[in-house]
């Protein structure tokens, strides 16, 4: 039956999200003939979800409470642009009872659960409460009403650290936190409730026990206004930072099929227990460890419902070949559920990578900046690779919103394949402007456990040392490094000798030799000292690279042989005969010692100085590169500055000016896409003076404090 003449018929929807869940939908909606229409903030007004929809309506400035989650305003475009029903994504107001009942009173269709729904799971406290009466397994806890400091404390004693903190309205790891221990609580509740404040509106906490090494498994829901309920199978999200997931695959490895079906049908007794229509996620933690498995013998225990569509929900999508996207609209039409329980099936294996604006190696600071190159040359590739977005190249990052820039979603006949296939994804996507969290990504999904499936809630912090480690170059990545710097300086010497051909006044010229910089000398191979160093400012490197003669000629530097002489110390440490073949603008083929390798190869400008990146099959190179015959301008370690390492805002001073500090004590708390940051004393001194005060936005590098570090006044003593 068409959307158009069924029970609540749907000829228009408003798409109240943005970035890649809005395009997402879009899409869906657009092969169903519903007219789309995207709404958006003076921050998004040239965002792809506006570029792509039929149509686009302005909510306000860029705050999100002045514009996405401004209910009002949200309802007024939906009436204005006359749609018939309002998709609203994931986060926002997707699990708002109150923006329900304002559909319901407008007469739009909301396409999601009824508010009885979400009010009974969208407060977690509550739906704990509503569950253990279920009879569904709940993690030991406290989630009373009672929201005093003191009482809060003794809670957390009674279930025995540690424990979780999390935010009653929360989701999405904003306003969660571990605590080891009593003298980390009273820091890690008010850090909560801040965030649980800035997110939600709401800064009630519930107290769980932390399960030390459970894996987080979900399964997918659902139900449509018929009575009819199915799960669509179950996801693993184990491998998580900060209770955010960082990859999620379908199906959980290594679930024995009677316990997937008995997780499936609680699942779905769950949600028919509050009246649920349409999608949803019952999440559980999946423990096997004896004290923590329940009385019944099951090793799962009821964490949360999501009543919404999920961030992965994709790796659904491609182990069951169902759209749940249309499955959404079909249901929220008042259509019965595509298939019962007995028709789904389960197919291969998926794996879904989150590409956030982030960098990895500085505590996952949120970038910003303009995306010059965004492509994923596998993309669509057998139906096995997809990259669901809200960016294209040339879209600008900003620090109003989630980070996130897409999901990378690939599928295979069996886990072994999907993990081959999301190396090579990875490997391919050509990404710069902005620093992303893709080299890490890379190294999860090669490290030895990941491979494995030894997964848990605390993947990332076990394997720390392995996944943060500082990957120092070797000689044969240098030699690559000096191949591509010199065929860059060839290039650029082609370029200033068009300009100089082609006649135009003033130009310089540059045909005349001893004006030419990529190593020409006369009657003698050219010959280039070339100087490297590792992006965090760790090792420093010289090539020495000759290129051999041809005939008494030299021959140009992109077709030659050049001998390179790697240096680490001033010592030479080895010798590489290499050539270098541009295949296209970016994509190289260069031979050290006869081992060809083709590559990726480009100058970062989201990077100071001259970055050069190297992406192969494994995982990114990045050496700083200067022309040491010129100039010796390797940069140095820089004195540490407290300045904003983002853009945010500035929620906390934690001490008082002139106050006497040691290494590491918090200074600043920094808030910036709904996420705290503290900033920590650089070494033992004093705060002379704060630069800001709570409420300031920043920028990123503003001076937030004078700093005065003991040892250097000590030495002016």
């Amino acid at each position: 039956m068409s959307l158009a003449t069924a029970p609540r018929p749907l000829r228009a929807v408003l798409i109240a999200n943005r970035g890649e869940i809005a395009c997402r939908v879009i899409r869906t909606a657009r092969r169903l003939g519903l007219r789309t229409i995207a709404v958006y903030s003076d921050a998004d007004a040239r965002a792809r979800h506006v570029r792509e929809a039929d149509e686009a309506i302005r909510l306000g400035p860029a705050a999100a409470g002045e514009s996405y989650l401004a209910i009002d305003k949200v309802i007024a475009a939906a009436e204005r642009s006359g749609a018939d029903a309002i998709h609203p994504g994931y986060g926002f107001l997707s699990e708002n009872a109150e923006f329900v009942a304002a559909c319901d009173a407008a007469g739009l269709v909301f396409i999601g659960p009824p508010a009885s729904a979400i009010a009974a799971m969208g407060d977690k406290a509550a739906a704990k409460a509503r569950m253990a009466s279920a009879g569904v397994p709940l993690v030991p806890g406290y989630h009373g009403e009672a929201q005093d400091d003191a009482l809060l404390r003794e809670e957390a004693g009674k279930i025995g650290y540690p424990v979780l903190l999390k935010a009653s309205a929360g989701g999405g790891g904003k306003g969660m936190r571990v605590v080891e221990s009593e003298r980390e609580f009273q820091a890690a509740l008010d850090g909560c409730r801040r965030e649980s404040r800035a997110a939600f509106g709401d800064e009630r906490m519930l107290i769980e026990k932390y399960l030390t090494q459970p894996r987080h498994v979900e399964v997918q829901v659902f139900c449509d206004s018929l009575g009819g309920g199915v799960y669509l199978f179950e996801r693993d999200c184990s491998v998580q930072r900060r209770h955010q997931k960082v990859l999620e695959e379908a199906p959980a490895p290594h679930l024995p099929e009677a316990l997937r079906r008995e997780m499936g049908e609680a699942a779905v007794r769950a949600a028919q227990e509050i009246g649920y229509v349409g999608a949803g996620t019952v999440e559980f933690l999946l423990d096997a460890a004896a004290e923590t498995t329940q009385e019944n013998g099951s090793p799962f225990f009821f964490m949360e419902m999501n009543t919404r569509l999920q961030v992965e929900h994709p790796v659904t999508e491609m182990i069951s070949g169902e759209d749940l996207v249309e499955w959404q609209l079909r249901v929220a039409a008042g259509l019965a559920l595509p298939k019962a329980q007995n028709e789904l099936t389960l197919t291969g294996h998926a794996i879904e990578a989150r590409l956030y604006a982030e960098d990895p190696d500085n505590d996952f600071l949120p970038a910003t900046g303009k995306l010059l190159r965004f492509t994923l040359p596998l993309a669509d590739r057998d139906g096995r690779i997809r990259l669901d977005s809200g960016v294209e190249a040339g879209d600008t990052v900003t620090m109003h919103y989630d980070p996130m820039l897409a999901k990378l979603i690939v599928h295979g006949e069996d886990r072994g394949q999907a993990l081959a296939e999301m190396a090579r994804a990875l490997a391919a996507l050509d990404i710069s402007g902005v620093t992303t969290n893709r080299r890490f990504l890379q190294r999860l999904v090669t490290h030895p456990d990941f491979i494995a499936a030894e997964l848990n809630t605390r993947f990332i912090e076990h394997h720390h040392d392995d996944l943060f480690a500082a990957p120092h170059a070797t000689d044969a990545d240098i030699a690559r490094a000096a191949l591509v710097a010199i065929d860059r300086l060839a290039m650029n010497q082609l370029t200033r000798d068009q300009l100089a051909r082609s006649h135009i006044d003033g130009a310089p010229r540059t045909d005349d030799p001893w004006q030419r910089r990529d190593g020409w000398r006369l009657n003698a191979p050219r010959r280039l000292r070339l100087a490297f160093q590792e992006t965090d400012g760790s090792g420093a490197y010289e090539v020495i690279a000759t290129q051999g003669l041809t005939q008494g000629l030299a021959q140009e530097p992109a077709q030659a042989t050049w001998q390179l002489q790697v240096q680490r110390g001033g010592e030479e440490t080895s010798r590489l005969a290499g050539q270098c073949q541009r295949l296209d603008n970016d994509t190289l083929a260069l031979t050290l010692d006869g081992h060809r390798q083709r590559l990726f190869a480009r100058l970062d400008p989201a990077s100071e100085g001259d970055t050069i990146v190297l992406t192969a099959a494994s995982v990114e190179s990045r050496l700083i590169w200067r022309r040491a015959d010129r100039a010796d301008h390797l940069p140095q370690e820089a004195e540490a500055k407290l300045t904003a390492p983002m853009h945010g805002t500035v929620v906390a001073l934690l001490v008082d000016p002139g106050q006497t500090v040691e290494k590491g004590t918090p200074l600043v708390v920094v808030e910036a896409m709904k996420m705290e940051h503290t900033l920590s004393a650089p070494a033992d001194g004093a705060v002379e003076a704060f630069h800001v005060a709570v409420g300031d936005a920043v920028a990123q590098g503003d001076e937030l404090l004078a700093f005065a570090n003991a040892d250097a006044s000590a030495e002016a003593n």
